[in-house]
């Protein structure tokens, strides 16, 4: 796996902003919320392909953890990635198995595939805590599955 280009370190924070923009009310009014956390993208990683049959795009694949919880995220490596419909499911193969995702437009240009893992982290006591916590994840989900 390739690590992201400076520049789409930068989309990536984009994306995690536009995200924290579209979900802080939310977020905010969530009983539970952790507030030792915020949102931010994590261990994100160049995946080609993620299992799409349709386009043979490559993909950004890391965590979004928020104070309200862990998703993984496929996000587009090129900003000019045609967008999915919001709302559109569709699974996604990574190493360790399928993964259920919907489509989220943030902006007119930032999009997102997000599957929510964890919607409690209400336990974490530091962002180090969620940072690490986002590295076992993604440790995980990019093995392969064994019992496959």
């Amino acid at each position: 796996m390739l690590a992201p280009t400076p520049e789409q370190y930068r989309r990536l924070n984009e994306m995690a902003q536009a995200w924290k923009r579209r979900h802080g009310a939310a977020l905010e009014a969530t009983p539970g919320r952790n507030s030792q956390l915020d949102v931010d993208a994590l261990c994100f990683q160049v995946f080609p392909d993620a299992g799409v049959t349709s386009t043979a795009s490559d993909y950004l694949v890391g965590a979004l953890i928020s104070p309200v919880s862990l998703s993984l995220v496929l996000f587009p490596v090129f900003a000019s990635a045609a967008s999915p419909v919001e709302g559109e499911r569709r699974a996604f193969a990574l190493p360790s198995g399928r993964y259920p995702f919907v489509a989220e437009t943030l902006d007119d240009d930032i999009w997102l595939w997000r599957c929510e893992l964890l919607d409690d982290l209400s336990d974490l006591e530091t962002r180090e805590e969620g940072s690490r916590l986002a590295q076992r994840l993604m440790d995980r989900v990019m093995q392969p599955d064994d019992a496959s």
